[in-house]
């Protein structure tokens, strides 16, 4: 089937029927999507082809931390492009060397050598690998209240109803408690927690584990955000227990928390650790698992068994370098901690004047609201893994009053790109404020 518009040139609806005609969307019911049509994006904000303008207030999927369309960032990937497109990854590049310097350098404590993947679910996928080939033993332990990926190790590991369909997956992935429960306004004790961990690898045993992987703060799940003393504590277990830890920081990490990566919050540092999205703010695929230098160490003398075509791809690398002096030049990690007590007001003022707004959280640019039926007891405006006719009239709301941001389960996201202005930040919050009235009618009692 020809096209008749010139390339450019398409309307919104052209392109949307284009793209149901001919290419398939992820999570989706394909009869039952309703895409918005995108042509451009600058800073926070997105651009459909009519030029109407959309506040991206969740940096896509929490990914565009430095915002969109930066020159500097397309600069470098242009002139990579025009030197050197791609090496096989035997290949040693000049770009792949100071990038990794550049992590060793910015990572917590020796954590001082990364494996390069394609995005976040091939770390997951690789970390995996490096912790059972590491220890030698197969059992590895996850959370019901996590997301990995949706490739066939990293959806094993994830815990939430996204995995159901993609079972039976690997042997030897056992579930332990969450910090946080559905349904209940407060995280677990971490005395609770802590426990709860300790008893599975009790019941397991602790010689057939291979390491406990978490999401350092839970992203599409609800930004649930440890309290103080859980990471230490499950750092501690593993020590004791000789357990790899594998903090997942593909979304929390790159400043998103008002630290390069989330587990400096608590002084922590995994053994394992997985990052993507914002280590090239998504300008191009990338993704990498770092290592703590023992476990480098010790495949120095044993073979790696893994590995990926495009393994250090050479442009996605000076794109993700470019995106680091990003980070540095403007000072985004230490904007989006200044931000984060600015965001938590604007929750505060939310929660304050909406009875459907249960509770709130964020730590730096990463945040949410929870909105309930009822307040005692505590009743979430949808039933787990469900939505109600309230949450798709709210969401409706934002998409035609220029807000975008994800919407899941009885929950609203607020993570938008680190580069974020007040005034746009208050834009944003102004939105949701007039949705908001459309929760507060549901409210019982």
């Amino acid at each position: 089937m020809s096209v008749d518009v010139e390339r450019g040139r398409m309307t919104s609806a052209e392109i949307v029927r284009q793209n149901r005609e001919h290419t398939f969307f992820s999570w989706s019911v394909q009869g039952a999507i309703d895409p918005i049509a995108i042509d451009h994006a600058e800073g926070v904000w997105l651009f459909t082809p009519e030029g109407r303008r959309i506040l991206d207030f969740n940096s896509q999927l929490m990914s565009v931390n430095i915002g969109h369309g930066d020159r500097r960032v397309i600069d470098a990937i242009t002139e990579q492009a025009t030197k050197l497109q791609f090496v096989q990854p035997a290949f040693a590049t000049e770009v792949r060397g100071r990038l990794g310097a550049k992590l060793a350098e910015i990572m917590p404590g020796d954590l001082d050598k990364v494996f390069f993947t394609l995005g976040g679910a091939e770390a997951v996928e690789n970390a995996l690998k490096l912790a059972r080939h590491y220890t030698g033993r197969y059992k590895v332990l996850a959370r019901y209240r996590a997301y990995h990926g949706a490739t066939m190790g990293a959806m094993t590991l994830t815990g939430d109803p996204r995995r159901w369909a993609n079972e039976p997956g690997l042997v030897g992935v056992v579930r332990y408690p969450d910090t946080h429960r559905w349904g209940e306004k407060e995280p677990r004790p971490v005395e609770e927690s802590l426990q709860g961990l300790e008893d599975v690898i009790r019941y397991e045993g602790p010689h057939t584990i291979a390491a406990i992987f978490l999401e350092t703060i839970v992203g599409t799940n609800g930004i649930l955000i440890p309290p103080d003393g859980y990471l230490q504590g499950v750092r501690e277990i593993c020590d004791r227990y000789g357990i790899l830890m594998v903090a997942d920081e593909v979304m929390a990490g790159f400043g998103r928390t008002g630290k390069w990566f989330a587990v400096e919050n608590w002084g922590v540092v995994p053994d394992l650790m997985t990052m993507a999205k914002g280590l090239t703010s998504s300008y191009l695929p990338l993704g990498a698992v770092a290592m703590r230098h023992h476990i480098a160490e010790k495949f120095e003398s044993m073979m790696f068994y893994g590995g990926l075509t495009y393994s250090s791809h050479p442009v996605s690398l000076a794109a993700s370098l470019a995106t680091i002096r990003v980070y540095e030049e403007d000072g985004l990690v230490e904007r989006a901690a200044r931000l984060g007590p600015v965001m938590r007001q604007h929750h505060e003022q939310l929660a304050a004047r909406h009875p459907s707004v249960g509770t709130h959280r964020n730590i730096g640019l990463f945040g949410i609201l929870d909105l309930v039926r009822r307040h005692e007891p505590y009743t979430p405006l949808t039933p787990f893994n469900g939505t109600s006719d309230e949450m798709k009239a709210v969401g409706r709301f934002l998409r035609e009053n220029g807000l975008y941001t994800m919407i899941s389960n009885n929950s609203i996201h607020t993570n938008p790109p680190l580069c974020i202005s007040e005034a746009e930040l208050a834009t944003g919050f102004e939105i949701i404020d007039r949705a908001l009235e459309i929760a507060d009618r549901a409210v019982e009692g």
